[in-house]
């Protein structure tokens, strides 16, 4: 028997209809599996908005058993502080949250006054509007009250809320910080002059306070180039006093677990003492973490002239790309030594000016930096794990 010959191009045909009928359920599999991930997505998404939708509904009904007054103390020498109270008051009314207190601080009346004034008024929120210091003088009230603090930034620095990541540019964004139920407990540091006479001797300081070169920059700084300039104006006013005579004194520093230690006739530039030590641009202190009980200390030293500065502005540079504290290997004139503690003295042969957080407190040679921890309660926009109170501050 003659067996038929298949064509060559007929195998073809053949195998390709297996190959496609092969492939096609894969195909389909593919699209069932797809399918099911955006199924699944999109039944986390909605599980998700239900739940915040849920969260917010518990703090309008908190809001509504215990609504709370706002009290906003409000720098009126800053130029946006009329539209600002004007934006306060349109979002207030939007968001249903009552009729806010507001209280301008004076020549005769700053910002701790005015706090005291809010909090006998019954505010039960007190929120700054302001700059650094319209910030850290009401703070220094509100510490150790329990009572939520927020920040409205309309200063020139804004250095604290910028550590604490409070839009700075967007009022009703910062509103919406300041009247949230998010909350975390930060540090306040305290400089104390102590060869002061005023009864009030304890100044707080958020972010950095020093004696020398830095206080002697901030008041050389004119206020009008501030104002148009913003915080470059201090490099200005860096330069006024790069060949001012150094500091010496005795410098006693207690660290974390207490132990004192003393170093005798140091010469140097300037001592700081950071809460944060972020500031525009660059990283001065990059171990400082306003929640861990202890200050960080900075001695700095310059020599040689404009060598030394170019020398420290190098290591400024260095540890602010290393993201750790530490000295430029190629730094020759200058030195930058920084420790932790919870306390240093400072005793100077001749008086140097003091400032904290920017604000001048005059001449002194004896001065003590203490920290308290976890004092504030500030409004934030991301609070710490397990911060937030269960009173909905």
């Amino acid at each position: 028997m003659q067996k038929t010959k298949k064509n060559p191009a007929s195998y073809g045909r053949e195998n390709s209809r297996c190959f496609t009928m092969g492939i096609m359920p894969i195909g389909w599999i593919i699209v069932l599996v797809v399918l099911g991930v955006l199924a699944v997505a999109a039944a986390i998404a909605f599980a998700i908005h239900i739940r915040r939708r849920q969260r917010l509904a518990q703090v309008l009904e908190q809001r509504d058993e215990a609504p709370l007054q706002y009290a906003f103390i409000v720098n009126p020498s800053k130029p946006e502080a009329g539209t600002t109270v004007t934006q306060i008051r349109a979002f207030f009314r939007d968001h249903d949250l009552g009729e806010p207190m507001f209280i301008e601080t004076q020549l005769d009346k700053d910002g701790k006054m005015c706090a005291r004034e809010a909090i006998a008024r019954g505010a039960d929120a007190v929120v700054a509007v302001g700059g650094d210091g319209t910030v850290r003088t009401v703070a220094s009230v509100m510490a150790g009250s329990d009572r939520p603090f927020g920040i409205i930034p309309i200063g020139t620095g804004n250095l604290f809320a910028r550590n604490m990541r409070i839009p700075l540019t967007d009022v009703d964004a910062a509103l919406t910080v300041a009247t949230s139920h998010g909350s975390r407990k930060v540090d306040m540091g305290r400089l104390r002059l102590i060869d002061s006479d005023e009864p009030d001797r304890r100044h707080a300081f958020l972010i950095i306070a020093g004696i020398g070169f830095d206080a002697a920059m901030i008041d050389d700084t004119d206020p009008a180039l501030k104002k148009n300039i913003s915080w470059l104006a201090y490099f200005v006013g860096g330069v006024k006093n790069l060949f001012t005579p150094r500091y010496q004194g005795d410098i006693t520093i207690s660290g974390e677990n207490g132990v004192e230690q003393t170093s005798r006739n140091v010469s140097f530039r300037t001592f700081m003492a950071g809460n944060c030590g972020q500031i525009p641009g660059f990283s001065l202190m990059p171990e400082a973490d306003y929640g861990d009980g202890i200050l960080d200390f900075e001695l700095i030293d310059t020599t040689g002239g404009l060598i030394g500065w170019a020398n420290l502005f190098g290591d400024v540079l260095h540890q602010t790309i290393t993201h750790r504290p530490g000295q430029n290997p190629l730094s020759t004139n200058s030195s930058v030594d920084q420790t932790q503690g919870s306390r240093a003295e400072i005793r100077l042969v001749k008086p140097a000016l003091a400032q904290v957080d920017g604000d001048i407190l005059g001449y002194t040679s004896h001065i003590e930096f203490t920290v308290d921890h976890q004092a504030l309660c500030i409004r934030v926009p991301e609070p710490a794990a397990g911060s937030v109170s269960p009173s909905g501050q």
